[in-house]
This record gives structure tokens, C-alpha cells and sequence, in this order.
């Protein structure tokens, strides 16, 4: 069973007992949260799509560490103008782990048996009222010019 849920703007993919790494969370360490933006459930391959979110289904997880992310240098350059500047950053990360995903209240993805009746209603409303045809305005003839 996996889902995919929104956790700190981000989307995650994920099972029971993965550890994630995401954006800093205001939670203290060994605090359980509750993530109840799941758009995608899998369930031993009956999948349920949210529209945009599923309805009662949530991930629970816990906050093993707040840790910083490995150093980015940022560094730029223009050439034979002496102009260099350097920059780094350590993004703010936290370490968790999922503990389970609830699929409770969850709805099943609608079947695609919906889509076929409306082109047939597109298909009669167009047998119904035939197009009028238009007719084109004479093209401009050219006149011969010699010098």
C-alpha cells in the first residue's frame, strides 16, 4: 500500500516505514503528525483518486530529527571582467518516518464508462442541426502591368 501526499508544498510517494526527509516542521522531535492532504491511495492495486484531495484518508508519521541538508555553493562568474561572487546555503530538513496510512471514508475512482455518453450527445446535437455552408467572396483579380 503507498499513497501520495502533500507534505510542507511538497508531493511525497509513500509506504509504511519509509523514512522521508522534507521541509522544516514546526513539530518538536518524537511528535506524531497527521498529513490529510492524500491525492492518490494505492491498496493492493485497487487505486483511489481525490479530486483534488481524498476525503477522510490521512498518513500518520513521526518526527525522528531536525537536521540541515548538505552545502550548496552558489557561484558565479563573468569572465575577463574580474566580477566573482560565492554563495552557499544549507537548507532546514526534517527526518521523518511514516507510520501508517488510513484509507478510512475513502471513494473508488470513478469508472471511464462516463466519458462515452457524452460524445454521443456531442455527435446527436451535431446530426440535429446541420452546419450552414457560407459561401467565399470572389478573390480580387491582378492587374498585368508591363514596363
Amino acid at each position: 500500500m503507498y499513497a501520495i501526499v502533500e507534505i510542507a508544498g511538497q508531493q511525497f510517494k509513500v509506504s509504511k516505514d519509509l523514512k522521508v526527509y522534507v521541509h522544516r516542521l514546526a513539530n518538536e522531535e518524537g511528535t506524531t503528525v497527521s498529513f490529510d492532504k492524500v491525492y492518490l491511495l494505492d491498496d493492493n492495486g485497487v487505486i483511489t483518486i481525490g479530486a483534488p484531495a481524498i476525503e477522510g484518508a490521512s498518513v500518520e508519521a513521526k518526527v525522528l530529527q531536525h537536521l540541515k541538508g548538505d552545502k550548496v555553493i552558489i557561484f558565479k562568474k563573468k569572465r575577463r571582467k574580474g566580477y566573482k561572487k560565492r554563495n552557499g546555503h544549507r537548507q532546514y530538513l526534517t527526518q521523518i518516518v511514516i507510520e501508517g496510512i488510513t484509507a478510512s471514508g475513502a471513494k473508488k475512482a470513478a469508472p471511464k464508462k462516463e466519458a462515452a455518453p457524452k460524445k454521443a450527445a456531442v455527435e446527436a446535437s451535431t446530426e440535429e442541426a446541420p452546419a450552414a455552408k457560407v459561401k467565399k467572396a470572389p478573390k480580387a483579380k491582378k492587374e498585368d502591368t508591363k514596363e
